[in-house]
C-alpha cells in the first residue's frame, strides 16, 4: 500500500459548510494575522453568506464619507455589492466610487466553492490621485478633506495584492483541508497526516518568505535614507558655508532685498541640515550603532540650557515658558548631548502645537524606574525598582486624539498628515525620542487630552550620589 494519498483517495465525506470544519476563532485569528503583517482589510464569508471574519479598522475617509448623505448612501450600496458578490471560480476585482478596490476571491474545496475572502478597500499604488466619482459624491463634500483622507487610504500594487491574497487563500484552503481530514481522523491513515504536515509546512514557509522580503525591503529603505542623506549633508554644508560668506560682505556689499533672499536661504538650508541630521540620526539609532557617552548631568543646568535655547521662539509665539525642577532631584546618567536632544525635541513639539497665550513647562523630580529583566510573575513580584529623573514636558496646546497616541513615535507619522497640514516638519523628532530614550534604559509616556494639552514624562536612571 502507498503511503502518499491524494485527496481523492480520502474522502470518505464531504464538506457541506464551510462552518462545519473551520471555527470562527480560527478564521478570525488567521485574519488577524494577515491584518496585522499587511494592513489591508480582510472579511471572510460562507458560501451561504455569513460573516465568518470581519478584520478591519475604520478609515477617516469611510468615516468622513457616512457623514454626508449622498457618501452614506454609496459607502452603503458599495458595501452591499461586494458583499453579495459570487466570484464563480475567479477573483474580482470590484471597484469603489472613492478610487479604491476590493478583491473578492474563491474559496473552493473538493472542486465546488465553500466561501468567499474579501481584502479592502485599499488604492492600487498606481494610482494618482482622488477620482472625480469621490469629489462629486455629494454638494457638501469638503474637497481638501477627501483629498487628504483619500491619500491616508493603505496603498498596494495589484500584482503584490494578488500575491498577498493568493497566500492567505491558500492558507484558509488548507485549514479547510486539514478540518476536514480531522473530521475523518478516526478512518485515515498516517501517511495521510504525514501529507497534511507536509503541505502545512511548505505554506508556513511560504508566508516566512513573504515576511523575511518585507524585512528586507525595509532594510533596503533604511539604508537608502542613510546613504542619500550622508551624500545630501556634504553640498548643503557648503551651501550654508557660502551663503554665510555672502552675509558677511566677503563677495561685496549687499542691498537689502539680497539680504533678505540670503538670509530666507539661509533659514531653508539650516532647516534640511536638521532633517538629514535626523534622518543619520534616525538610520544610526535603528542599526544601533549611536554611541552614548554616559555621565552625571545636572537635571537643572539641562532645563535651562534648553529653556535659553527655545525661549526666544516661545517669545515669538507668546507662549509663556516654565522650567520647575524639584528640590532633591538628583542628577542624570546619560550622554549630555543626547539628553539635550530629547528636550529639545519635545519642547519644539510642544511650541509647535501650542497656541498663542499657552504655557509650555520644563519640570526635573526625582522619581523611581522599574528595573529592566525577565519578563513573567517571578520579574513582577522580585523586580525591585531603581532611583530615577522624572522629567516632564507639559503645554497647554491642542493636544492628541486618543487613537493617535499609539503611532506617535512611529518614524515619518505625523497626526495633520497630507498636503494641506498645517505644522511642518517630517515626523522623525518623536521616534528619535524615543530610541534615545530607550538608548538610555529610560521610558518615556505621553497622555493628551484635546483641547487641553499634552504631557509627555520621561523617566532616567539616577546617577550615583557619589558622581
Amino acid at each position: 500500500m502507498q503511503d502518499d494519498t491524494n485527496a481523492a483517495d480520502i474522502l470518505m465525506g464531504d464538506v457541506v459548510r464551510l462552518e462545519d470544519v473551520l471555527s470562527r476563532d480560527s478564521v478570525t485569528s488567521v485574519s488577524r494575522s494577515f491584518f496585522a503583517l499587511f494592513g489591508l482589510p480582510v472579511r471572510i464569508i460562507s458560501h451561504e453568506g455569513d460573516l465568518l471574519a470581519d478584520v478591519h479598522r475604520d478609515r477617516p475617509l469611510c468615516n468622513y464619507l457616512n457623514t454626508l448623505s449622498n457618501g452614506q448612501r454609496a459607502c452603503a450600496n458599495t458595501v452591499s455589492v461586494v458583499r453579495d458578490l459570487e466570484p464563480n471560480g475567479q477573483t474580482i476585482v470590484h471597484p469603489c466610487f472613492t478610487g479604491a478596490v476590493y478583491r473578492i476571491v474563491p474559496l473552493e474545496y473538493q472542486g465546488r466553492p465553500i466561501g468567499r475572502l474579501i481584502v479592502g478597500p485599499y488604492v492600487p499604488a498606481e494610482t494618482q490621485g482622488p477620482p472625480a466619482s469621490l469629489l462629486s459624491i455629494d454638494a457638501a463634500i469638503d474637497v481638501p478633506s477627501a483629498r487628504e483622507h483619500f491619500d491616508r487610504m493603505p496603498r498596494v500594487r495589484q500584482d503584490i495584492a494578488e500575491e498577498l491574497c493568493s497566500h492567505l487563500k491558500g492558507v484558509l484552503e488548507l485549514l479547510v483541508f486539514s478540518g476536514h481530514r480531522a473530521q475523518l481522523a478516526s478512518t485515515m491513515q498516517i501517511a495521510n497526516v504525514r501529507e497534511n504536515y507536509r503541505e502545512l509546512a511548505e505554506k508556513n514557509e511560504a508566508l516566512k518568505t513573504s515576511y523575511d522580503e518585507l524585512k528586507q525591503v525595509d532594510q533596503l529603505k533604511s539604508t537608502f535614507l542613510a546613504t542619500v542623506s550622508h551624500e545630501l549633508r556634504t553640498p548643503l554644508t557648503s551651501i550654508i558655508g557660502y551663503t554665510e560668506m555672502l552675509e558677511s560682505g566677503s563677495a561685496g556689499a549687499l542691498s537689502d532685498g539680497q539680504a533678505e533672499f540670503l538670509k530666507t536661504i539661509r533659514t531653508k538650508a539650516d532647516q534640511l541640515l536638521g532633517l538629514i541630521s535626523s534622518l543619520l540620526d534616525l538610520g544610526r539609532l535603528e542599526a544601533k550603532n549611536l554611541e552614548l557617552h554616559h555621565e552625571a548631568v545636572d537635571p537643572h543646568a539641562l532645563l535651562s540650557d534648553v529653556g535659553s535655547t527655545i525661549v526666544p521662539n516661545a517669545n515669538r509665539r507668546n507662549v509663556t515658558l516654565d522650567i520647575k525642577v524639584a528640590d532633591g532631584a538628583p542628577k542624570i546618567w546619560g550622554d549630555q548631548v543626547r539628553l539635550r536632544q530629547i528636550l529639545l525635541n519635545l519642547a519644539d513639539n510642544a511650541l509647535k502645537f501650542t497656541h498663542e497665550g499657552g504655557e509650555v513647562v520644563l519640570g526635573a523630580e526625582a522619581g523611581e524606574l522599574d528595573a529592566v529583566g525577565p519578563s513573567g510573575l517571578g520579574a513582577a513580584l522580585f523586580a525591585a525598582s531603581r532611583p530615577a529623573v522624572v522629567l516632564t514636558v507639559r503645554d497647554t496646546g491642542m493636544g492628541i486624539p486618543e487613537e493617535n497616541l499609539a503611532r506617535i513615535f512611529d518614524a515619518f507619522y505625523q497626526i495633520d498628515a497630507g498636503t494641506t497640514r498645517a505644522h511642518g516638519g517630517a515626523g522623525l523628532g518623536l521616534s528619535i525620542v524615543k530610541q534615545l530614550v530607550d538608548g538610555h534604559n529610560g521610558t518615556i509616556e505621553v497622555a493628551s487630552a484635546l483641547g487641553e494639552g499634552t504631557i509627555f514624562t520621561v523617566r532616567l536612571p539616577a546617577a550615583d550620589a557619589n558622581a
